[in-house]
């Protein structure tokens, strides 16, 4: 087979406000991901919800964008992906205003899941806009656009949160979309056109509802495991059996069934295993590193929420200056190049935060996590270009969905193992340390430390607790940079399993036959 044609879209009017329609509907989806984390302190109080009740907020978006992500591919070939797109950016809109004027958890609850069942299809559904909107020899610089809104509306989700949380209230964190919704929307009923559709697809019902069962599972075990003692759990192991049950179904029917609900061919092209891989990889150290970075500034350090914000958005920064010069760099640097080159400076970055202290300064965190972020834009732009080089024209919706997929998936296993390696870790560290404590140690004994810690007063003792309880936190975080470390070093190597994209956007370019499917 041949790689796919290039996209009719030409350079004009038309093209740059599709381009701004799909970066709208990108950032709207990409800012809900984190930018209700920061309010649920203040929706807690307003809805008068337990603990327990209002991390459902989160837990209901996560679940329902992770279930209705899969389908995307299906929808759009079968009723037109410019129908959908709208109806999603609409319904997206919609639910976002309703969450804002939610009265109890309960209503709070059902829009978010509103939310997620709308929202799901908004970023797969851009990114095939986007690919087929710019030729093969534009696509990198149009996943550079499309990448910033996907990298950057997660990490400067908190800050816009956290402001909007403390200068008006916390409903405006969903009112913030009303404006990019009604852009959207407007901006694909008159620009966008409509794709053709496929009306003799037919719904896969028992594969979509196993794998729904099995994502639907997995994702409330991960979100739920740290509050409830993993497999202490009666409700954990149930749900990871329930999870296991769907997934074995789903596999067992799609391999015996003629028409699978997910199109197994897109996994024959070796490009976009290579893609979906470090996709996943990018998903697991992108959300873990920013589940424990905020955390570390605001309990370790002791900044306010809104200066922490502030230094986490610097990363936004370093992705910004990466995608701004890696799509002109890509015409001249191989691909596995510069994802090996992103991951490097990414392992680099988390090899000195392994080794932050609760007197690290503030130039230190911003010039990590500026080459922290530009390592991030240097592995995200190349790799959303190669899934998609080799890849057959129809299987692009399907491929977008799937990479989402498993970015999600992949986002939300490694954020739960790093929380809970946190909790366990602060913990062990805390025994270890507490044991040199007492009236034998010399070092305690030393006049100077004596007149500040004295371990014969309870202020003496309050004060030694609460010091071996901030080293513990310090150690423990430092393992979970290191084991993020670990992670990227990892995947590293898996480079080579991506194909040369010089080579093949050049034999494109002189329309030679190019293979797909290795």
């Amino acid at each position: 087979m041949t790689g796919p044609a290039q996209s009719a879209a030409v350079p004009g009017v038309r093209r740059n406000m599709v381009t701004i329609c799909a970066m709208t509907a990108t950032i709207m989806q990409a800012l809900d991901t984190t930018i209700a984390n920061v309010a649920l302190p203040y929706m807690q109080g307003s809805l008068s919800a337990s603990q327990d009740q209002i991390n459902w907020v989160l837990t209901s978006y996560i679940v329902a964008a992770a279930i209705m992500t899969a389908p995307v591919g299906w929808i759009a070939n079968r009723f037109g992906r410019k129908r959908i797109f709208i109806i999603c950016s609409g319904g997206f809109t919609i639910a976002s205003v309703l969450c804002g004027l939610a009265q109890d958890i309960n209503q709070m609850v059902l829009f978010r899941l509103l939310q997620g069942v709308f929202g799901a299809a908004l970023v797969p559904l851009s990114q095939a806009v986007m690919l087929d909107s710019y030729t093969l020899q534009e696509r990198a610089k149009a996943m550079s656009i499309w990448g910033m809104g996907v990298m950057m509306g997660p990490i400067m989700g908190p800050s816009l949160g956290a402001w909007l949380t403390e200068t008006y209230s916390w409903h405006w964190v969903f009112f913030v979309n009303l404006p990019f919704g009604i852009v959207t929307v407007l901006g694909l009923l008159i620009f966008m056109d409509e794709t053709s559709k496929n009306h003799e697809l037919r719904f896969d019902w028992f594969g979509f509802a196993a794998l729904a069962v099995g994502i639907g599972a997995m994702q409330i075990a991960l979100d739920r495991g740290e509050q409830l003692g993993w497999l202490e759990s009666n409700e954990i192991i149930a749900e990871i059996i329930v999870s296991i049950a769907g997934f074995y179904y789903f596999f067992a029917h799609s391999f015996t069934t003629a028409k699978p609900f997910i199109q197994f061919a897109i996994f024959k092209d070796r490009n976009f295993v290579g893609g979906c891989v470090f996709m996943a990889v990018m998903g697991l150290v992108l959300f873990s590193t920013m589940a424990l970075s905020s955390p570390y500034l605001q309990n370790v350090i002791g900044y306010p929420i809104i200066t922490a914000g502030l230094l986490l958005a610097t990363r936004g920064c370093g992705t910004f200056v990466a995608m701004m010069l890696v799509g002109r760099m890509m015409k001249y640097i191989e691909a596995r190049t510069l994802i090996i080159s992103g991951l490097s400076l990414t392992c680099l970055s988390l090899f000195y935060m392994t080794g932050w202290t609760d007197q690290t300064g503030v130039t230190e965190i911003v010039v990590l996590s500026i080459v922290q972020g530009f390592g991030f834009g240097l592995v995200f732009v190349p790799l959303s270009t190669v899934a998609f080089l080799t890849l057959p024209h129809h299987l692009r919706t399907d491929g977008t969905s799937m990479l989402t997929l498993l970015r999600n998936v992949a986002s939300s296993i490694g954020i739960s193992v790093v929380i809970a390696q946190l909790t366990e870790g602060s913990r062990r560290v805390y025994a270890v340390l507490s044991q040199h404590i007492n009236p034998f140690n010399h070092a305690l004994q030393m006049p100077d430390v004596s007149r500040m810690i004295d371990l014969g007063t309870d202020t003496g003792r309050a004060m030694a607790d609460a010091m071996v309880a901030m080293q513990a936190q310090i150690i423990a975080f430092s393992q979970d940079y290191q084991l993020v470390m670990i992670v990227t070093m990892c995947a590293i190597p898996l480079a080579l399993m991506i194909g040369s994209s010089k080579a093949t956007l050049r034999k494109q370019a002189q329309g030679e036959p190019v293979a797909v499917m290795e």
